[in-house]
C-alpha cells in the first residue's frame, strides 16, 4: 500500500490544530504539524488552521512568515486549505469593531460581523455548492459545523477578472445566517472553508479526504 499525500498543519499558535491533524491522518494522509518553512512550502499541501480574532491570526503567522509560505506555495500551484479564520485571512482585510486589518490578499473583499439576530453562527448548516466542486464531491446535501461571528459577505472576483493559479473563475458556495456568506471556496491551488471539517463529522472527513485524494 503506498503512503498517502505529505500535508502539514501550519503550527503559528492558533486554531484547533490536534483535531484537524487526527481528521487528516484518518483520511490518509501523512501529517506533520510544524512551522518550519522548509517543511511547509515542501509538502503536498498545507493546511492553515484559525479561531478566534482576524487581527490575532494575522500577527501570527506573520510571526512564523507563513504570510509569504501561502503566497510561494500558491505562486508555485501547490496546495494550500484554510480553515475558518484560516479562511478569512485569505481576503484583503478584516474589519473587527471598526478595526481593519489587512489580510493575505489572495481574494478581494472584507471579511466583516454578520448580519443576523443571534450571533456567533453557531452549529450545523446546509450548504449552496457550485457545479463542479472536487471538495463537495459526494456531500453537497449534507451538513456541516459552523462557529463564527465574521464573514465573508461578497465574493467579487468575477469570471473576467484575473484569478491567480487557476484557469477558471473560482467555485464558491454559500450559506447563510441572517444573510448569505462565503461558506467555501476553490480557487486553482487554494482552497477554503468556514466551517470546520474536522468537526462536521463523516460530511467533513469526506471533504478532507476529497482534498487529500486531489494533491
Amino acid at each position: 500500500m503506498s503512503e498517502g499525500p505529505s500535508v502539514v498543519v501550519l503550527d503559528y499558535g492558533f486554531g484547533n490544530v490536534r483535531s484537524a491533524v487526527r481528521a487528516l491522518e484518518r483520511v490518509g494522509a501523512r501529517v506533520e504539524l510544524t512551522a518550519d518553512r522548509a517543511r511547509a512550502s515542501e509538502a503536498d499541501g498545507l493546511v492553515v488552521p484559525g479561531v478566534g480574532a482576524f487581527a490575532a491570526v494575522m500577527a501570527g503567522l506573520k510571526a512564523v512568515r507563513g504570510d509569504q509560505i501561502v503566497e510561494r506555495r500558491l505562486a508555485g500551484g501547490r496546495p494550500v486549505l484554510g480553515i475558518c479564520v484560516g479562511m478569512q485571512v485569505m481576503f484583503d482585510e478584516g474589519d473587527e469593531h471598526g478595526t481593519l486589518t489587512e489580510g493575505l490578499g489572495e481574494w478581494p473583499g472584507i471579511v466583516d460581523r454578520l448580519e443576523a439576530p443571534v450571533v456567533p453562527h453557531m452549529g450545523w448548516d446546509t450548504v449552496e455548492v457550485p457545479e463542479g466542486s472536487v471538495l463537495f464531491d459526494g456531500v453537497a446535501d449534507e451538513r456541516f459545523y459552523f462557529v463564527h461571528s465574521y464573514a465573508a459577505r461578497h465574493f467579487s472576483l468575477g469570471v473576467d477578472e484575473p484569478v491567480g493559479a487557476a484557469f477558471r473563475a473560482p467555485l464558491v458556495t454559500w450559506s447563510a445566517h441572517g444573510g448569505r456568506f462565503v461558506a467555501a471556496v476553490e480557487n486553482g491551488p487554494l482552497s477554503a472553508t468556514q466551517f470546520h471539517p474536522e468537526k462536521s463529522g463523516d460530511a467533513g472527513a469526506r471533504l478532507l479526504e476529497n482534498w487529500v485524494r486531489s494533491l
